[in-house]
């Protein structure tokens, strides 16, 4: 890959941690890792208010991460983006499963002795 692709690729990548940057994201991701979700579904298995979750999915749509489907006046969101699905699934595995106190641990702990 030629310089200029590759420091395009990367701008790119920036852009996509840039937005997985963010609590709020990501626990609506975790939400949605599972299966699509209304906001008002969100917001009640996150405790955020309801403008606040179609705020933070505002921008993941647009940045092409999630997409919509109309149920009568209920829209329900899902994750689309291949990469965003593959990093929530190592998120996921690390940080929410039953065991992830222990794998955060251990990866914190690894991070630590660099």
């Amino acid at each position: 890959m030629n310089k200029q692709a590759l420091e395009y690729k990367a701008e790119d990548a920036a852009r996509f941690l840039k937005m997985l940057a963010s609590g709020p994201r990501l626990l609506l991701m975790c939400h949605m890792f599972d299966g699509e979700c209304s906001v008002g579904d969100l917001a009640e298995k996150t405790g955020m208010r309801m403008p606040t979750v179609s705020q933070q999915l505002s921008l993941l749509r647009a940045q092409g991460l999630v997409e919509t489907r109309r149920e009568g006046t209920t829209i329900y969101y899902r994750l689309v983006s291949t990469a965003a699905q593959e990093v929530m699934g190592v998120l996921y595995k690390h940080f929410c499963a039953e065991d992830a106190d222990q794998a955060a641990t251990g990866l914190l702990a690894m991070a630590g002795t660099d």
